[in-house]
């Protein structure tokens, strides 16, 4: 992979977190019913690359990039408890 298209792909990484921290009404349930992952899901994917790079970070910090503050300050501002259809749903997938 060249240079540049790792500098693309940043940008679009980027761009997601963007986009997902513009929709704050999107529940991560209503991502992995329709997508299959979350915002939870991209931070171990961060994780996991990061350890293939040979650096050190922990889910909690990855969290916090992809929420853009505290998982846990997201969490009481934004989460909304699970309907019963959504967790029908992704409990049958």
């Amino acid at each position: 992979m060249t240079d540049k298209a790792t500098e693309i792909e940043a940008k679009v990484f980027r761009r997601l977190l963007q986009h997902l921290d513009e929709r704050k009404d999107v529940q991560n349930i209503e991502l992995m019913n329709l997508a299959g992952f979350c915002r939870n899901c991209l931070s171990k994917w961060y994780v996991a690359a990061a350890e293939e790079e040979g650096v050190s970070t922990d889910y909690e910090e990855a969290r916090e990039l992809v929420y853009g503050m505290p998982y846990s300050e997201w969490k009481e501002k934004h989460q909304k408890d699970a309907t019963p259809e959504q967790l029908e749903k992704f409990n049958s997938r």
